[in-house]
């Protein structure tokens, strides 16, 4: 089964649909608001001071979402996001642990203070702390993909 997710080529930075499924999924699973009234999508990409990243559905996932202030954090641009594997934001060893937060995630709905080490373009090495995955489902239940926040990370 694919998800219209899956298509690289996609634009979700300010996509009011992919917001809502990204905000609304989040109500859903983790049970509160990830945005406050009246912040749309624009705010959540540009603005929001925490990162946002979700990846789609893929055997391999890919980035279909990396905020500004992920861009930042992990030294990619929009452009190098969409095409990247989500598996690179860990380095090899760190990969297994990664896949064990996410297939917890899909057996459970979401995975809430979480840790781990992650890997920014340069190869700086940093660790993320306190962060949310969460599985992106529609409101008739199709699942696609899974979304992180967080809003802490320091240099390991």
């Amino acid at each position: 089964m694919t998800s219209p997710y899956d298509n690289h080529a996609l634009d979700l930075r300010n996509d009011p649909n992919f917001f809502a499924l990204l905000t609304g999924s989040y109500k859903r699973i983790v049970g509160c608001a990830l945005i406050e009234d009246g912040q749309g999508p624009d705010w959540l990409y540009r603005h929001a001071p925490f990162v946002v990243l979700a990846h789609n559905t893929l055997p391999d996932p890919r980035f279909i979402y990396a905020n500004r202030t992920a861009q930042n954090c992990l030294e990619y641009s929009w452009d190098e996001f969409i095409m990247l594997p989500s598996r690179l934001s860990a380095e090899q060893p760190d990969q297994a642990e990664r896949q064990r937060l996410l297939d917890a995630v899909t057996r459970n709905g979401f995975v809430d203070n979480g840790r781990g080490l992650r890997v920014a373009k340069s190869g700086r090495r940093f660790w993320v702390e306190n962060f949310t995955v969460w599985q992106l489902i529609d409101e008739t239940g199709k699942r696609l993909g899974q979304a992180a926040i967080f809003s802490f990370w320091r240099d390991a």
